[in-house]
């Protein structure tokens, strides 16, 4: 069945996929009219599930039931605190069951949620605080000790509640315990209705922190639709798929997923977490990835889902103890975030008896904007799938305006409910991004006869190492303050398993020195390690670059070719 057709199936009047049309900050948006109105409405609804179990978490095995008194209880605490309608409350911490808690508890009385990145130093934690002037900080024990010393120099910050502290707290901090208690005893807590609050679809709901290539991180404000339209967008994307090798879709069924990746991105917490949350399924978390470990999940926990980034796919593959465990259960093995090859997605399929999923989307889109699965997948491995019916898509030539016809590369606009409302206090950098609707995305694509979207180049400089994005100015910015360092680029070079990781070329002052490893530690000394170059390149000259001063930096792929070759 065509794309086409299917879609007009699908989107007809009065069935679950039907579409609207409304007015989002003053432009006209075709919207699933179906969709949650907020994350509230989809909490209360949770409840249904009762004792359906949704975090597993070592020997933690939490219920619908129980999550949803720890969110009330929690709701109210923030309620007494003079929390309100607009308020930051930011979250600061591993993948843990109190984390859907501590988020909804929030969002639900119409506070602003800000996850902070769980890998970030101490000194990046300190500014998403600071940037989001969050009132609120509901941290780990870890996250929690790499701030303390940073709380008195925050005038926001009013309150600390730490989530298994392993010594007393003091000051503004608390522990989460004295108000909900720990995951085991959740069930117990009493039965209480979340605190009064009105909230309207297009309401801020959260701030999520993507880095730009120009300076410090943004804040890109989401709404509570933009968070709602992926629960309808990953059902559209499943019953498209069925209707294509001509089935008949599938109702909505509790799912065992093994969520890998960490719940402060958009993939795990918006294209995750609220699909997990429509159909009642469960969510494994894990303290940190280990194959053998996954493995043994899946075998114990009949898993059906999992994935993130391609890396967990290949792992799971060529791991030399695959077969001594019973992996039949995954039933899709679904990543983004990451370039992948195509040999992944065959071997995925054929090996693991999973059908492959990917897509694209970005913090700017609260994830899924196009989402690629099943036998399309395999028949278009190098695609990223056709976009939700909801979104629009176009090509843009250099010149931002002309819209380039099917098959040519530019740069990738898109527009739908997904679209968060900008960034956060700063409207120069909104502005340049999002337009009309639009928001520019920075990566050059084309577009096939069917709508299915290709991604050809991201955006310039920005490097992807399983999953984590990070960006060259950043980490050069760093190694320009070590007084050795006279020039340096930041480059991507390709990892088999990773999709790349970061690479740096330097030139050195004349008369100074300083080692691989002594720049390595420098860097990871002030940022989170995974953005620490693997690998430095030492030029006696200043670094190529064009007539306009901007580094060559394809021209420095060649210096890393060993080192390419032997991760090919």
């Amino acid at each position: 069945m065509s794309m086409t057709e299917t879609e007009r199936l699908l989107t007809a009047a009065g069935t679950k996929f039907e579409m609207d049309v409304v007015t989002i900050g003053g432009v006209e948006t075709r919207i699933w009219k179906n969709a949650p109105p907020s994350l509230r409405y989809l909490i209360e609804a949770a409840r249904a599930h009762g004792e359906r179990l949704f975090t597993i978490y070592e020997d933690e095995r939490v219920s619908y039931e129980a999550t949803w008194r720890a969110v009330t209880a929690l709701a109210a605490h923030l309620r007494a605190l003079g929390v309100g309608p607009g308020d930051r409350v930011a979250l600061a911490m591993r993948n843990l069951p109190e984390w859907p808690v501590a988020f909804f508890a929030a969002t639900a009385i119409g506070a602003i949620m800000v996850p902070l990145n769980a890998w970030w130093t101490g000194a990046e934690l300190e500014y998403g605080l600071a940037d989001s002037g969050a009132r609120v900080l509901i941290a780990d024990d870890e996250r929690h000790h790499r701030l303390e010393t940073a709380y008195a120099t925050l005038p926001s910050l009013e309150h600390v509640l730490v989530s298994r502290a392993v010594e007393p707290l003091g000051g503004i901090a608390s522990p989460l315990e004295q108000i909900i208690g720990p995951p085991q005893a959740w069930a117990t807590l009493p039965e209480q209705p979340l605190p009064d609050a009105t909230i309207a679809p297009d309401d801020d709901a959260t701030i999520f922190y993507t880095s730009g290539t120009t300076g410090a991180p943004k804040g890109a404000l989401g709404t509570h639709r933009n968070m709602m339209s992926n629960i309808m967008t990953g059902g559209y994307s499943g019953a498209r798929s069925a209707l294509r090798r001509g089935e008949t879709p599938p109702e909505p069924t509790p799912r065992v997923s093994l969520t890998v990746i960490p719940m402060f991105h958009v993939t795990a917490c918006s294209a995750g977490m609220m699909g997990v949350i429509a159909t009642g399924s469960t969510m494994i978390f894990m303290r940190k990835w280990d194959t053998v470990r996954a493995m043994e999940i899946i075998e114990r926990e009949k898993v059906n889902v999992t994935g993130g980034v391609p890396t967990i796919a290949w792992q799971l593959i060529e791991h030399p103890d695959r077969h001594r465990y019973d992996l039949s259960s995954l039933e899709s093995v679904a990543y983004g975030g990451a370039p992948s090859a195509p040999e992944l997605v065959k071997r995925i399929h054929a090996e693991l008896g999973a059908l492959p999923g990917n897509g694209w989307g970005m913090t700017e889109t609260m994830a899924t904007v196009t989402h690629h699965g099943a036998e399309d997948y395999l028949n278009r491995p190098t695609s990223a799938g056709p976009p939700a019916p909801v979104v629009d898509l176009k090509i843009v030539a250099e010149d931002g305006v002309t819209v380039l016809p099917v098959g040519e590369v530019g740069e990738l606009w898109a527009r739908g409910p997904m679209i968060v409302k900008g960034y956060w206090n700063k409207p120069d950098a909104t502005a340049a991004t999002f337009i009309d609707g639009w928001v520019r995305t920075g990566d050059l694509a084309r577009l096939d006869e069917e709508g299915f979207c290709y991604i050809v180049d991201r955006a310039k400089d920005m490097i992807i190492r399983g999953g984590e994005n990070i960006y060259s100015s950043e980490v050069e910015n760093v190694l320009y303050e070590h007084p050795a360092v006279t020039d340096c680029a930041l480059i991507g070079i390709p990892h088999r398993t990773l999709g790349e990781e970061p690479a740096a070329v330097v030139h050195l002052a004349p008369g100074t020195h300083a080692t691989e490893a002594e720049l390595q530690a420098w860097v990871r000394a002030r940022l989170a390690a995974f953005k620490t170059p693997v690998a430095i390149h030492f030029v006696g000259e200043t670094l190529p670059r064009n007539a306009n001063g901007k580094i060559l930096k394809k021209d420095l792929q060649s210096l890393f070719a060993d080192r390419a070759m032997a991760s090919a």
